[in-house]
C-alpha cells in the first residue's frame, strides 16, 4: 500500500506553451514499475483552457467542480459539469477548460506509452473557443 499525503507534491502552474489563461496542476500520482497511469487535479480559472492535444492511450476526465467545455476535433463544444466523466479515445485530438465566466476543476487520468502521456499541439484560438 502507498499513501501520498496532500501537500507532499507541490502545485505547479500550467505551462504557457500548453495552456491559455491561469491553470494550476496538482499531481495525484505518477507512473511507476507497476502502474502505467498518471493523474492530476487541474484547476482552470474562467477562460483558461488547454491547447489542442492527444494522448497515446486516451484520457479520462472527472469533473469535480465548476463548469467547463470540451471539444474533439471536428466536433462541437460540449459543456461539462461536476460528476461528468469524459473519455477521449487514444489519439483523439481535443481540448478542455473552463467556460469564460466560471472556473472548472477536473481530475485528468491517462496512461503512458513508451514513456509518453501527451502530445501537445497548437493553442485553441479565441474565436474557436467562443463558439460553444
Amino acid at each position: 500500500m502507498e499513501i501520498t499525503r496532500i501537500g507532499s507534491q507541490p502545485s505547479s502552474a500550467g505551462p504557457e506553451d500548453w495552456f491559455t489563461g491561469k491553470v494550476r496542476i496538482d499531481a495525484l500520482f505518477q507512473p511507476n514499475e507497476f502502474r502505467l497511469g498518471h493523474a492530476a487535479s487541474v484547476t482552470f480559472e474562467p477562460g483558461a483552457r488547454t491547447a489542442w492535444h492527444t494522448h497515446p492511450l486516451g484520457q479520462t476526465l472527472i469533473v469535480t467542480s465548476g463548469a467547463g467545455w470540451v471539444q474533439r476535433e471536428g466536433g462541437k463544444v460540449e459543456p461539462i459539469f461536476p460528476g461528468d466523466v469524459v473519455w477521449f479515445d487514444a489519439g483523439e485530438k481535443h481540448w478542455h477548460g473552463a467556460t469564460p465566466t466560471t472556473g472548472m476543476t477536473h481530475i485528468a487520468i491517462q496512461e503512458q506509452l513508451d514513456g509518453k502521456v501527451v502530445e501537445w499541439m497548437e493553442k485553441v484560438k479565441d474565436s474557436d473557443y467562443m463558439k460553444p
